[in-house]
């Protein structure tokens, strides 16, 4: 390697070296933490934000909840279903408990939301009830396939529709979770599955921010 090659090499690597401190300041500033410990704890975050389509569901009180209003606190979407054998009361009940560990300010900007797949056996009673095993404070939504399909696309959490002339059918579906920030759109994912002591960690430096 020549003089003027180990030169420029040297120029580029230290080009690189500010670069990436750079970004590393600029997330840290915004609130967002160390961006390497984001995705050790699972956190993927969107480089722009997503718009959720305007459809409306119906919430486990039956009142009717339009999905892109979901605003004012940070919310955490899990899509799955109150008749599932397992990923679903794993991941509620790791929900309950990561709720134990986060402090007071995190928890009062944040809620929590089950968006049904399978809205022919859940009812909002079913949810109601079935969350209310969990922790009474988690929302739930059901309401036409058809709109909730759209919003899985949009987040891209996409699942399998049942064949429901089975019994006792089962629907496959993600353990991701999306995060919804206070403006109504979707700022990322938490993937499955989840780490509770590193979320505990950096959760609480995403919901510091606004917006």
């Amino acid at each position: 390697m020549t003089r003027i090659q180990k030169t420029a090499f040297v120029l580029i690597a230290l080009v690189a070296l500010v670069f990436g401190l750079t970004v590393h300041k600029v997330l840290t500033a915004q609130g967002q933490g160390d961006p390497t410990a984001l995705i050790d704890a699972g956190i993927i975050l969107l480089p722009q934000s997503r718009d959720l389509p305007n459809i409306s569901l119906t919430d486990q009180n039956g009142q009717p909840v339009r999905v892109d209003e979901l605003k004012d606190q940070w919310s955490l979407l899990f899509f799955g279903y109150t008749f599932c054998p397992d990923i679903c009361p794993t991941t509620l009940a790791q929900l309950r408990e990561l709720k134990t560990l986060l402090p007071p300010e995190a928890l009062g900007r944040l809620r929590v939301v089950l968006v049904s797949v399978d809205p022919q056996r859940d009812t909002p009673t079913q949810l109601k009830q079935y969350l209310g095993y969990f922790d009474p404070n988690f929302q739930g939504l059901t309401g036409e396939l058809e709109n909730i399909q759209k919003l899985a696309n949009a987040v891209s959490i996409p699942f399998i529709p049942a064949n429901t002339d089975k019994p006792n059918y089962t629907v496959d579906h993600s353990g991701n979770l999306v995060i919804i920030g206070p403006d109504g759109t979707q700022r990322g994912f938490i993937r499955a599955p989840l780490n509770n002591q590193k979320l505990a960690v950096q959760l609480p430096l995403l919901l510091k921010r606004e917006g």
